[in-house]
């Protein structure tokens, strides 16, 4: 190889890693794009809707919200692979969409472990099961009591194929023995309005969209799905307290970026989400959701993906979960 020659592509690549690191020292400079895999309304919006003002005015730019629902979050996954890794393109994204869709789809076009790289876990939460309040079913049993009584009959919405929401509804399927009837929205936001017009039978969703509801006399908790009883629900008991022994499905959202974004941009942005949530009226506000603020780091929230995708995997096998 001429000495020339290699000398030249090294005088390139040094140019390009700095010209690489000064956009990063400089970032951001432009408005930033916050893809929501889901539609306006639901979990995933409304958390995206309360860090916005907060975020913009840490990062010195306007954020804007690009929602992109569809096939459990796979369009906004493809939107967000495709872009620059620049800093200018996230996504706000839960266990469906950066965990679960590779194994419950034949063919997915974005394996999310590949091409995005984690920013932060902003939340946390355990779901409640909620039916309409005129509803004649009173509590969890009398719920899983009835689906025993009539197999195939009770529908439950959810924010889409294989969303936490689904995975609740299959997981109490497997351990309760029941057959249910799933029905898949672009997001919670339209299912809660079926809901609520009474054409579904139940739901499990997050606190954040359902407390408003549950709080308005609109909905009924019957079950909390995480572990322990919620703070904001103390009278409600778990899907464990309900006859379904060590039953825990929780949901939560994430960032993470395009794959190969500067690892200095990442910190900035990691910063500005962590700073974001912990000013008092958004924590406040999360709080008032039921939601657990997270705030992790990118490498935490890395090893806690890389875990979840593996537990998945195994739940996929167990439930037979699966779209086509």
């Amino acid at each position: 190889m001429p000495i020339r020659w290699l000398r030249t592509c090294l005088i390139a690549a040094a140019t390009a890693s700095l010209a690489t690191l000064a956009q990063a020292g400089d970032y951001p400079t432009k408005p930033i794009k916050l893809v929501v895999g889901f539609a306006p309304g639901g979990a995933s919006d409304i958390v995206a809707r309360l860090l916005q003002p907060e975020l913009q005015k840490r990062l010195g730019q306007p954020i804007v919200i690009d929602n992109r629902p569809g096939a459990n979050g796979n369009i906004a996954n493809e939107v967000v692979a495709r872009a620059e890794p620049d800093g200018y393109t996230l996504l706000l994204g839960n266990p469906g969409p950066l965990v679960l869709n590779p194994y419950l789809y034949k063919h997915v076009s974005v394996d999310p472990a590949k091409a995005f790289v984690p920013v932060t876990q902003l939340t946390e939460s355990p779901m409640v099961v909620v039916v309409h309040a005129s509803s004649p079913v009173k509590s969890m049993r009398e719920l899983i009591a009835k689906a025993q009584q009539n197999p195939g009959k009770l529908s439950y919405g959810t924010a889409g194929n294989g969303s936490s929401m689904h995975v609740a509804g299959a997981t109490l399927e497997m351990a309760a023995k029941v057959k249910l009837i799933h029905v898949p929205y672009k997001g919670s936001g339209p299912a809660i309005n079926d809901l609520l017009a009474g054409l579904l039978d139940f739901m499990p969703d997050s606190r954040s969209t359902t407390w408003p509801l549950i709080r308005d006399g609109r909905l009924r908790a019957l079950a909390v799905t995480g572990a322990t009883r919620a703070a904001d629900l103390p009278n409600v008991p778990t899907v464990a307290e309900s006859g379904v022994p060590d039953f825990n499905v929780t949901t939560w959202l994430g960032i993470v970026a395009p794959a190969g974004t500067p690892k200095e941009v990442v910190q900035k942005l990691h910063a500005a989400f962590a700073d974001a949530m912990k000013v008092p009226a958004v924590a406040a506000r999360f709080e008032d959701l039921g939601t657990t603020t997270k705030g992790s780091t990118p490498e935490a929230f890395g090893k806690d993906l890389a875990r979840e995708r593996n537990e998945a995997r195994l739940l996929v096998q167990q439930t037979g979960m699966s779209i086509e």
